[in-house]
C-alpha cells in the first residue's frame, strides 16, 4: 500500500509565518494534487508543535541571535525564531491544505529540552514518536514525503523512514518541497540520495 507524509505544512514556514521558507506555500497544490490524484492507502501529516519557551528557540537563551549555533542538551543546537507555538496560528496547518483527508497527524518537538527534524523521532534518537510503528500497522509498502523544510524536516524524515521501515519504499517527491538554502538542499538530495531514497516528481509519483 502507498502512504503520503507531509511535512510541516503549517503557517509558521509559509510566507508571513515566523520562520518562513521561500516560496514554501508552492507546495500545497502539489500535496493536494497528490492527495486527488495519487492513490494513497494513508495520508499522515507531521505538525510542529513546540511549547512555549522550547530549548530550539533563540529567545530562551538570553544573547542568542536566531540562524546562530547554541548548545542544547550538550550538544550543537540551531538557535530558531520562535515558531510552531502550540495552539497559535503559527503551529496550524496552511488553510488550503486538504486536511478532510489527513488520516494521522503526528506531532513532534513537544519535549522543550531536544528538537525533533524528524517526525519518526527526535534529534537524539532518544524518544520515537510512533509514527514508524502506525505506518508499519497500516502495511505501508511504499512512502511518498512532501513539506517543509526539504534541508531540515523533510530530509531526516526521509533518512529515518529509510532506517526504521525496513523493505519499504521511500520516495522523496522534489517539486513538492522547499528548502531553506540552496547549499543545504543540495547536500540534502545527496544524503537522501545515498540512503537509498528515490527523488521523484509529482507526475512519476501520480503515474505510479
Amino acid at each position: 500500500m502507498k502512504a503520503l507524509l507531509l511535512v510541516d505544512i503549517q503557517n509558521g514556514f509559509c510566507p508571513g509565518g515566523n520562520l518562513a521558507v521561500a516560496d514554501g506555500d508552492a507546495v500545497v497544490p502539489v500535496a493536494n494534487a497528490l492527495i486527488e490524484k495519487g492513490g494513497y492507502g494513508v495520508v499522515a501529516a507531521s505538525q510542529d508543535w513546540h511549547p512555549e519557551g522550547h530549548g530550539s528557540f533563540a529567545s530562551a537563551h538570553p544573547g542568542k541571535e536566531p540562524f546562530t549555533m547554541g548548545e542544547l542538551s550538550g550538544k550543537p543546537q540551531m538557535m530558531w525564531p520562535d515558531h510552531c507555538v502550540q495552539d497559535t496560528a503559527d503551529a496550524a496547518f496552511h488553510p488550503d491544505l486538504n486536511l478532510a483527508a489527513i488520516d494521522f497527524v503526528q506531532r513532534k518537538g513537544e519535549n522543550p529540552k531536544i528538537d525533533s527534524y524528524s517526525a519518526f523521532r527526535d534529534n537524539d534518537h532518544d524518544a520515537v514518536t510512533g509514527l514508524d510503528a502506525y505506518l508499519k500497522q497500516q502495511g505501508v509498502t511504499t512512502l511518498d514525503i512532501v513539506g517543509l523544510a526539504l534541508d531540515f524536516c523533510v530530509k531526516f524524515t526521509a533518512l529515518d523512514a529509510r532506517e526504521m521501515l525496513p523493505g519499504v519504499t521511500v520516495r522523496l517527491i522534489l517539486d513538492g518541497c522547499r528548502g531553506i538554502s540552496e547549499e543545504g538542499v543540495e547536500q540534502a538530495l545527496a544524503e537522501m540520495r545515498e540512503a537509498g531514497v528515490a527523488i521523484i516528481d509529482l507526475k512519476t509519483a501520480i503515474g505510479s
